[in-house]
């Protein structure tokens, strides 16, 4: 099992993509909603580091994905405020 995946020669958290897939897949409207977001955060921060590849995998799944508002709202202002942090 690998840990990264290659998109567009670019390297990714393999776990992050799966659960923002996951999120938006077969239920609901599509979007990333606040409990999914929530769940988002905690795979970022289970490592108590925010490496370089967990900046360009969420930097990807938020320009790629869809969001309700709030979700994308909650999701910018928690990860900035752990991130201030590390």
């Amino acid at each position: 099992m690998s840990y990264y995946r290659q998109i567009d020669g670019n390297k990714y958290d393999d776990e992050l993509l799966k659960a923002a897939e996951e999120a938006v897949a077969g239920r609901g409207d599509g979007r990333i909603s606040l409990e999914d977001a929530k769940s988002l955060l905690e795979k970022v921060m289970d490592g108590d580091s925010y490496t370089d590849i967990e900046k360009d995998t969420v930097a990807y799944i938020r320009d790629n994905f869809k969001w309700t508002d709030e979700a994308d709202n909650w999701f910018r202002t928690e990860i900035r405020r752990w991130a201030a942090t590390k």
